[in-house]
């Protein structure tokens, strides 16, 4: 984070110098008629290969096209990159299915000034990691050619293309030690741990040795990378898993493991030292039995990243639908505290400095990147119906392009 804000004192003195110094980077005609400011791109390029939706439904409504809309610098902090690999997440099937469509299209369009369907064709894909293409005229943490990795909003255009675009302040710099379809395994599910377990559960590299933490559903994308992110920390770390993946989660550091398979996991959760907080990956009835593992009046915190907002904003509307989201989270909320514990709800949030961090941490072997399956960019229907499935061992990943650096 240092390092960006360092980068960050010339820009002001030097953007007028670089207008002048380059090419073709104040206005540039596309073939649409728009005009592209702040660009700094040397070629000319309209069209890229992608997998798209047209509309919302099945695995059917995927289309692989030659003709995607190349995308486009719209303000002078933004960067292009190149994709060399993808990575899918439970949120890209459910987005198919038009899953968040209300609020999604909300903050695409505030004012609500294009039609209904206008985020159509839509690319998926959550995950990338790939190559600086062209950069803003603001960017200075990043130049073209530096190897990144990011996680992409779901209100965003996504990485099953040959080429995104981005707010660089949700890049980070890929670590030099994972190739790139190791690399695309790893942001998302990083930017949603850490905003579940930092942003919302408090604890971070200082304050979180010898915390007892549970992690409900501790196998997939999310549960493997949180599991190593807290014991890097010096967290002692109860898992619930199937028993097939407990060799996993025990060689990511995973101190105690309880099958879910073998019975009703509160069981022998109870029987347990209780714990300081509590990430849920899984939903359900869990709400009903996990406050009650937790320590009474020490500030313990059960975080569930299984939330009705946005299914309540499809049903009801934008405003109605947080309107009752905003009792549900209120309501639950105040009748745990009596029970002095805390009931949270945890969020995906983009942050390219915390990526840095993350980098960081795996080149030094402190976090490695879990892959379930690889597929070929021809594959991503494949993709999709083997995320359907479920039970995933970690991150499903796309190759996009060849040039893999390690």
């Amino acid at each position: 984070m240092q390092n960006r804000m360092q980068n960050l004192i010339g820009v002001a003195c030097s953007r007028w110098l670089r207008c002048f110094n380059r090419t073709h980077c104040v206005t540039t005609l596309i073939s649409s008629g728009q005009e592209r400011w702040f660009s700094t791109t040397k070629s000319r390029m309209t069209i890229m290969p992608a997998w798209v939706i047209d509309k919302y439904g099945n695995n059917k409504v995927l289309r692989f096209t030659k003709n995607a809309s190349f995308p486009i610098i719209h303000y002078p902090n933004e960067v292009i990159v190149k994709v060399y690999a993808a990575g899918l997440n439970p949120i890209d099937v459910s987005m198919r299915g038009g899953y968040g469509a209300a609020t999604l299209a909300m903050k695409r369009d505030p004012l609500n000034l294009n039609q209904t369907g206008s985020e159509f064709p839509l690319i998926l894909g959550r995950d990338v990691s790939g190559v600086i293409m062209e950069c803003g005229l603001d960017v200075a943490y990043f130049k073209e050619g530096d190897e990144v990795w990011a996680a992409i909003p779901p209100w965003k255009q996504g990485s099953l293309a040959e080429f995104v675009v981005l707010s660089a302040n949700e890049v980070g710099r890929k670590p030099k030690s994972l190739s790139h379809t190791e690399a695309a395994a790893v942001p998302y599910v990083a930017a949603t741990a850490w905003s579940a377990i930092v942003n919302t559960g408090g604890l971070n590299k200082d304050n979180c040795a010898g915390k007892r933490i549970l992690i409900l559903g501790g196998s997939g994308g999310v549960g493997t990378f949180a599991i190593q992110l807290v014991k890097a920390w010096g967290a002692h770390v109860t898992v619930t898993c199937s028993m097939n993946a407990q060799r996993l989660v025990r060689g990511l550091g995973a101190d105690h493991v309880i099958d879910y398979t073998a019975g009703p996991v509160e069981v022998p959760l109870k029987a347990l030292e209780k714990f300081d907080l509590i990430l849920d990956n899984i939903g359900g009835d869990t709400e009903r039995w996990a406050l009650d593992l937790l320590k009474p009046w020490c500030g313990a915190k059960y975080v569930t990243l299984v939330t009705p907002f946005l299914q309540n904003t499809d049903l009801l509307g934008i405003a109605d639908g947080m309107l009752q989201t905003g009792a549900t989270v209120l309501c639950k909320g105040l009748k745990h505290l009596t029970k002095g514990v805390h009931y949270r709800w945890g969020f995906f949030a983009p942050n390219g400095p915390v990526l840095d961090d993350i980098s960081e941490m795996v080149d030094e072997t402190k976090i490695r990147a879990v892959v379930d399956e690889e597929f070929a960019f021809s594959q991503v229907p494949q993709a999709f119906q083997k995320m359907e499935k479920g039970h995933a061992r970690g991150k499903t990943v796309i190759r996009i392009s060849s040039g893999d650096s390690v």
